[in-house]
């Protein structure tokens, strides 16, 4: 028996497809998501990359390898006539001559390593980036208006080899018994703005640009204008930590909150001329480093409390976990100080730096582009 058919419907009327949306937005957001993916994988291998370059200033093995070779440095000694030869390369050098006479070739080996790996780390970084940016270029998946942002990172990143050549090369002098303290400071600042870089790109691709459009006539800028500034300030202490690290002023002075048993180290002035006290003194280093530490303090906290004013929780949460590891930072900065920088020590204090270091930009993120917050919650 055949069903009864609505008075209302049409004799022969065909089914009316699916209409499907959306499509574009889908392809859009998987785009972003692809390039967030690629940019993730690139800040956790700068990450590494400060991590052995710690590891390699902390060992003194900076200077094992005299010559810079961007292809076939690559390739590590492959049998004893190698290794002989790298060795009397290095034998030449003043840090050999003067501090590391002592050095047979098993001693020569274990520091070679730890700076080759710094040097094939650092190429594969630019390989990643290199076979990504063209593999997204060819797909057509890089969304628009990043070709240029993307490129910046790479154009960093060949700018830091460069740099580390630059900064190798100072210590091969004669009088130099390790690299330059200010051209360490330049390599590991250079670090960590591509780090910053890709921190803040990844931050934008988490949300789509309409809601980032949206977001930003939302800006609150107080709290932006402080993020901004404790920015800058964590970068400064930054760049001081390096010169610490530069002349192994953390091993100086090792009380606190004295220095020698009083407020100002002794003897802050006797590099002649003036000027080079500030870069090769260990004693004003470490003072500087420590004075810049507490003034941070004093503006993290300001930023911190005007931050925790914002309507919105997700800004007031990221201001709060940005204090949270500004504070720990400083406890950990003082216990460095305490053990003499033991090297595990000081590179915990170091990679807790860089925690810091994208707290902070996430506050900044937040305060720009904020995620307002219903009444209902």
């Amino acid at each position: 028996m055949s069903q009864k058919r609505s008075i209302f419907e049409e004799v022969g009327e065909a089914p009316k497809p699916e209409i499907r949306t959306g499509v574009i937005d889908g392809a859009r957001k998987g785009s972003r998501r692809l390039v967030r993916a690629w940019l993730a994988v690139l800040f956790v291998m700068v990450v590494a990359m400060i991590a052995v370059g710690g590891l390699t200033r902390l060992t003194d093995s900076g200077l094992s390898i005299t010559e810079w070779r961007p292809i076939h440095g690559a390739l590590p000694p492959m049998n004893e006539a190698d290794w002989q030869s790298e060795f009397a390369l290095y034998q030449q050098i003043p840090q050999f001559t003067e501090q590391n006479s002592w050095m047979e070739l098993s001693d020569f080996k274990q520091i070679y390593w730890w700076e080759w790996s710094h040097r094939n780390l650092g190429r594969a970084i630019g390989l990643v980036w290199a076979l990504g940016f063209l593999g997204l270029w060819a797909a057509g998946k890089i969304p628009t208006g990043w070709k240029g942002r993307l490129l910046l990172i790479g154009g960093l990143g060949g700018l830091q080899g460069a740099i580390g050549w630059w900064m190798v090369s100072s210590g091969l002098g004669a009088g130099m018994l390790s690299v330059a303290s200010y051209r360490l400071a330049v390599h590991l600042g250079l670090a960590f703005v591509i780090l910053g870089y890709i921190a803040w790109f990844t931050f934008l691709l988490g949300r789509e640009e309409r809601d980032l459009l949206q977001a930003r006539r939302l800006r609150e800028k107080k709290q932006f204008g402080l993020a901004t500034g404790w920015m800058h300030f964590a970068f400064l202490q930054i760049l001081l930590g390096a010169l610490v690290a530069g002349i192994d002023a953390g091993r100086s002075f090792t009380d606190w909150p004295t220095m020698g048993g009083q407020f100002f180290p002794p003897y802050a002035f006797d590099i002649t001329p003036v000027w080079r006290n500030f870069l090769e003194n260990p004693g004003l280093v470490q003072f500087i480093h420590r004075m810049t530490g507490y003034l941070l303090l004093i503006f993290g906290t300001i930023a911190f409390l005007r931050g925790r004013k914002s309507a919105n929780a997700s800004t007031r949460n990221a201001f709060t976990a940005a204090w949270i590891a500004m504070l720990g930072q400083i406890c950990l900065g003082i216990f460095t100080v305490l053990t003499a920088a033991f090297w595990h020590v000081a590179l915990t204090h170091q990679l807790v730096a860089v925690l810091l270091w994208v707290l902070i930009l996430r506050a900044r993120f937040a305060a720009a582009y904020p995620v307002t917050t219903s009444v209902r919650g």
